[in-house]
């Protein structure tokens, strides 16, 4: 639908500043709808799928409704996880930058200090953002004081109650003023959500966007018949085709996740995980270095199906179908975001196929059938990828200053072919993989005449390969070159690991991370960012665990080649 400028949804300028700053030109057809009633003080029932930009459609709203210089809680935005607490309280810190220093905006939540929360809600916070348990944790210790506030919203109605938040939001709501504005906003309208709106809401308008389908149009959805066993090479195979800057594979278990990121790892991407084991503080570590990009890979239980809003994911894989089809929903929603394109692709085999057309009937949409790319198109790829380097480097003209190793060379004879040729040779040699046999070879999808239409008895999930694959994607290796590790030091709890080999020595992030985890059996997330250098490499790890670290590590080798491991000394006196 076409929507009407900010200008005319009634925001205060101070606000359509702010909007303007973010290059917002117009707003999405839900924020059209809900700003103008929910500024008028109207309760609004919000119905509209994920990444439609339902976030500012509320947080606007509450922005223009609060008084600066009062310190009292006069709005509390619900939310079903962590993840999603922490980045709308982003998002209204953003949008409400205009306020400056007198905004304040509290995000409270399980998994954090309580003692640090009662501290920020005893200075004053005129937005809360939080959980239902720890909102209503608080609301019982007296620390949360809801007797001033005036607005109320339910961010992702629909999933809380399916979380169980049901009691926990009917104390709460109960808990507030009785002339306290609702907002609910849901991705969808079931009775669950119609019973909380009768109960709460006080003759609130509906406002919904109409959508063909659940899923949208600009993700390509694609599955691929794989066993068990195969997942893992098969994953490597897309990853090195489509070459995505960021993806998430989702699993549907702990052991899964750990497996699949531990294979990746030792691949050599830049993987991490996340699942409900992972603590609080590993878990915003996680976040914080997947939407920064020095992870490439987040693999993840549906944990973060709902509320992980990282700009540019550009693909998203279900390495394990999902039981529910409204999770399909959820997971691939992380993808094809504001009308940008996506991918999502699909594991399955045997009974899965008859789950995958309930997804296809519950989302409206095919899912096209697609065969494994072969090694030899993975190869061929690959080539394509170092040509187009290659010659994008020519075209930019930053590559000077090795004239006098070309013109040595030459003077030994050698012609301008041969050392191109040579070093291409080179060059596709490093970012080559040697790939394992896909365990079904055939590609067919009519299940019914296939003996294996149920699922294999003897298959177990897959265990982490002891084998390295011999290199990864070209581009890796430039991203985890000298430049990657940016400016200052580890991060808190991180310290700095000196390796006296780096990639003159033919190695790759993963070989070292690899060579870490499994000499000192490290606990996932030990290992943070790797530098490499042509002559050695900088690793941060875990600080308790840097010790063990080196002990163990130290009488082993990376491609055969002793090496030195300590600490990072340089620039000490």
């Amino acid at each position: 639908m076409d929507t009407p400028p900010f200008s005319t949804l009634g925001l205060s300028p101070l606000l359509l500043e702010a909007v303007e700053k973010l290059g917002f030109e117009r707003p999405s057809p839900i924020q059209a709808l809900a700003i103008p009633v929910a500024i008028a003080g109207k309760d609004v029932v919000g119905l509209s799928e994920t990444g439609s930009g339902k976030t500012a459609a509320f947080a606007l709203p509450v922005l223009q409704g609060i008084d600066v210089n009062n310190r009292a809680t006069q709005a509390l935005i619900v939310c079903p996880t962590r993840e999603l607490a922490v980045q709308v309280c982003e998002q209204v810190h953003i949008l409400g930058g205009g306020f400056g220093s007198n905004l304040i905006v509290a995000p409270v939540y399980g998994g954090a200090s309580m003692e640090r929360q009662f501290k920020l809600l005893d200075r004053g916070a005129q937005i809360v953002v939080g959980t239902p348990g720890r909102l209503l944790d608080l609301w019982r210790r007296k620390a949360l004081k809801l007797d001033s506030t005036k607005m109320a919203v339910l961010d992702e109605a629909d999933r809380m109650l399916d979380m169980g938040f049901r009691e926990d939001m009917e104390e709460l709501l109960g808990a507030m003023r009785d002339d306290r504005q609702t907002l609910f906003f849901s991705a969808t309208m079931n009775r669950q959500v119609e019973a909380l709106i009768r109960r709460f809401g006080k003759d609130p308008q509906v406002l919904q966007v109409e959508q063909k389908s659940l899923t949208v149009d600009t993700t390509d959805q694609v599955c691929y018949e794989v066993r068990e066993r195969s997942k893992v090479e098969v994953l490597s195979r897309l990853l090195d085709m489509e070459a995505p800057r960021l993806a998430i594979v989702f699993c549907n278990t702990k052991r899964s996740v750990d497996e699949c990121t531990e294979a990746l790892i030792t691949r050599g991407y830049a993987a991490d995980r996340l699942h409900g084991d992972i603590t609080q503080m590993m878990r915003e570590r996680v976040l914080k270095r997947f939407r920064e990009g020095t992870v490439e890979l987040l693999v993840a239980t549906d944990v973060a199906a709902r509320g992980l809003d990282v700009e540019d994911v550009e693909a998203v894989f279900n390495y394990d179908l999902p039981q529910d089809p409204e999770d399909y929903v959820h997971r691939i929603g992380r993808t094809g975001r504001a009308g940008r394109t996506g991918k999502a692709a699909s594991f399955v085999y045997g009974r899965d196929i008859y789950r995958l057309q309930n997804i296809e009937r519950y989302t409206r949409q095919k899912i096209r059938r697609e065969r494994i790319p072969t090694q030899e198109q993975v190869e061929g790829r690959r080539a394509d990828q170092m040509l187009e380097l290659v010659r994008d480097t020519l075209e930019g003209g930053k590559f000077g200053g090795h004239e006098d190793h070309i013109d040595r060379l030459l003077d030994a004879g050698h012609t301008a072919t041969d050392i191109a040729g040579a070093l291409f040779s080179l060059l596709y040699g490093i970012q080559s993989r040697e790939g394992e046999t896909i365990a079904e070879d055939r590609q067919q999808y009519d299940h019914r005449n296939d003996r294996g239409d149920r699922p294999d008895r003897g298959e177990r999930p897959p265990r982490p390969e002891g084998k390295r694959e011999k290199g990864t994607r070209f581009d890796r290796e430039q991203k985890f070159g000298a430049g990657a590790r940016g400016g200052g030091g580890p991060e808190e709890g991180m310290a700095t690991l000196f390796v006296s080999i780096g990639k003159m020595g033919g190695l790759r992030p993963g070989d070292i991370a690899g060579m870490m985890y499994r000499e000192a059996n490290l606990p996932e997330g030990a290992v943070g960012k790797i530098t490499m250098l042509p002559k050695f490499t900088l690793i941060d790890v875990r600080s308790d665990l840097a010790g063990e670290i080196i002990e163990k590590c130290r009488s082993s080798k990376l491609r055969g080649k002793s090496f030195k491991i300590d600490y990072d000394k340089r620039g000490q006196d």
